[in-house]
């Protein structure tokens, strides 16, 4: 016991020297007739989720494979914890990729016992965490069935566990969602917001931008193999807001605003609360709006609008397509 309190202060300590947990700085890589990635750059900060965003091809897959060391960048460099990756920190890395794999003619747990002893567990401790993962996603009876007996989404969720068991600093899942139904996609959520707060960081790559939304802190998104928007999430919102704001105001009749300081569009009313969505022009602000509104009716609410990251993505990528 004393030795794990040692380890994870010790852990601590060397985290305190740098914030990220991985970097990769100016990465590029060619293929004969493909640039996958062109100067790529993302810093990952300890103890996060970060979204890594793009379209199909964008070069998202190359990057993770440069950083689990599969495939060899041409220029750049991967940092892990503040220091040039190597192989020794793979065991300190859980990949689980898009396109899953496991032994279809083995058992479930011999085959999650041995996956765990490559990453270094002792055969003790993984049948001691795998009994523990397999109680908490009631999949106990599962040990002694062949991969092959499995459904897709069952033998994802053992490949989830398989990724998470040995407790690494980074974390790296691409599509984890993919194949499983609403309830398993919220009880895997769950758990990767449960890693994170208890000390991991996680790469989190999805086309699905409403779990970006949920799930990540930070974001970076990568469209014809460059490093287009990279940012904290309420930052990078706030960066393409568009001066939009929700109002409610009580009145028997739709107000009137100066025209070209103000676009008002109602979108509903309940009797005598109005529902509408203005827009601010020519440098005027909310204040101005405000004083405007409370001449002619009772304020009910008023919020601001912010874009979502997919409206953001849809933006971006269109624009850098054009």
């Amino acid at each position: 016991m004393h030795d794990c309190i040692f380890a994870t202060i010790t852990k601590q300590l060397k985290n305190m020297d740098n914030k990220y947990t991985l970097q990769a700085l100016n990465v590029s890589k060619n293929y004969v007739n493909h640039k996958a990635l062109d100067d790529v750059s993302i810093e990952v900060p300890n103890q996060s989720i970060f979204g890594l965003l793009g379209p199909n091809g964008a070069g998202k897959t190359t990057l993770i494979r440069i950083i689990n060391l599969i495939s060899v960048m041409d220029q750049g460099k991967v940092m892990l914890n503040g220091n040039p990756i190597n192989t020794k920190d793979i065991a300190n890395i859980g990949y689980l990729p898009e396109e899953r794999g496991l032994y279809k003619k083995m058992k479930v747990g011999e085959q999650a016992v041995y996956l765990a002893q490559l990453k270094g567990m002792s055969r003790r401790d993984a049948i001691k965490q795998l009994n523990y993962w397999f109680e908490k996603f009631e999949i106990s009876s599962w040990w002694n069935k062949k991969v092959e007996e499995l459904s897709k989404g069952m033998a994802q969720k053992v490949q989830f566990i398989v990724t998470v068991l040995h407790k690494p600093d980074l974390l790296i899942f691409d599509e984890p969602f993919s194949g499983f139904d609403p309830i398993n996609v919220n009880i895997l959520k769950e758990e990767i917001i449960n890693l994170r707060d208890n000390g991991a960081t996680i790469i989190f790559s999805t086309h699905n931008m409403a779990s970006v939304e949920e799930l990540c802190d930070n974001i970076a998104l990568i469209n014809n193999s460059k490093t287009v928007l990279n940012g904290e999430i309420n930052e990078v919102k706030e960066k393409f807001k568009d001066n939009i704001f929700e109002i409610a105001y009580k009145s028997e009749s739709k107000i009137s605003l100066t025209p070209g300081n103000y676009n008002l569009e109602e979108t509903k009313r309940e009797r005598n609360i109005h529902y509408a969505n203005v827009k601010i022009n020519n440098g005027k602000v909310p204040n101005d709006l405000i004083s405007e509104i409370i001449t002619q009716a009772e304020i009910v609410s008023f919020k601001e609008i912010l874009p979502s990251i997919n409206d953001i993505f849809i933006q971006q990528v269109s624009s850098n397509q054009s």
